[in-house]
């Protein structure tokens, strides 16, 4: 055990509350990480020295983007969460499917959701679908900074017993002090992958370079989450896997792979053309 231990927060789920309307920061957090992504993504492409010249979209693009985005992380997180994670509690209790209030929100769903929803949209516009997804990837990190200190905030998603220093007892977890995991997966997936994508993207030329960004972020966040497991509890209906993985570290894997196969490949083409006015119509 150790020495000292700390304190779990006692801070309220619910953020907001007038009568019946109660807003959690769990919602709060997508909120503003989407509506960091719109913003970062607008940055983006006023920034035309990062394309070498005009980026190959509009504003606008980017405003009914985040909109095609927002829709593909809601039903791709939850249907994710669904299939993956807890099927037979669904097909056992369907009406909860729909429940997003109650908690139960899919990364590499909401992942699926956001491709899904970038193919349809550039291929709509007449737009570069490398272009759509690297910028999409260099903004996705702050949110997912953000839902893991919410994941935090509600005592969820708790890490492994230890007895670090920094250990904590979390209040739905049992007598055991546990890494605050929340906070590892925030840091790595959050705050550090953001980071190197903005190396990427401001220092090292990567807009210029088609699905470099993309590919940095299918690795990196691979790379992040699969640290983060090793301190995290695994669901308890699912639990450790063949060889002591978890599922995080299962879906991950592929990510990892992905992304060094679209870096190489996007390392060995040649940068991006300048965009030409008439793209920016």
């Amino acid at each position: 055990m150790p020495v000292f231990v700390i304190p779990f927060p006692a801070i309220d789920p619910v953020a907001i509350e007038i009568g019946p309307f109660a807003l959690r920061w769990y919602a709060l957090a997508y909120v503003a990480g989407i509506i960091f992504a719109w913003w970062y993504m607008l940055r983006l492409v006023a920034n035309g020295a990062l394309w070498g010249g005009s980026a190959p979209m509009t504003r606008r693009d980017v405003d009914d983007l985040i909109l095609w985005a927002t829709l593909g992380i809601v039903i791709g997180g939850r249907l994710g969460y669904v299939v993956i994670y807890n099927p037979l509690h669904f097909a056992a209790h369907p009406g909860e499917i729909l429940q997003i209030w109650s908690g139960g929100m899919s990364f590499h769903g909401g992942f699926l959701g956001v491709v899904i929803a970038v193919l349809s949209f550039a291929r709509s516009r007449g737009r570069p679908v490398s272009a759509m997804a690297d910028i999409a990837a260099a903004s996705t990190p702050v949110g997912l900074m953000l839902g893991r200190i919410a994941n935090f905030v509600n005592g969820e998603l708790w890490g492994r017993p230890t007895d670090v220093p920094w250990a904590m007892v979390f209040p739905h977890a049992g007598p055991e002090p546990r890494h605050p995991s929340q906070l590892y997966q925030a840091a790595l997936e959050g705050f550090l992958l953001f980071l190197v994508l903005r190396l990427v993207t401001h220092r090292f030329g990567g807009l210029r370079r088609p699905w470099l960004a993309t590919g940095v972020f299918l690795a990196g966040y691979g790379a992040a989450r699969t640290i983060g497991e090793l301190f995290r509890t695994p669901d308890a209906h699912i639990g450790f896997l063949w060889g002591g993985l978890t599922m995080g570290m299962v879906l991950s894997l592929p990510m990892i792979l992905l992304g060094c196969v679209v870096i190489a490949t996007a390392l060995m083409r040649p940068p991006r053309p300048p965009a030409t006015p008439a793209a920016q119509a």
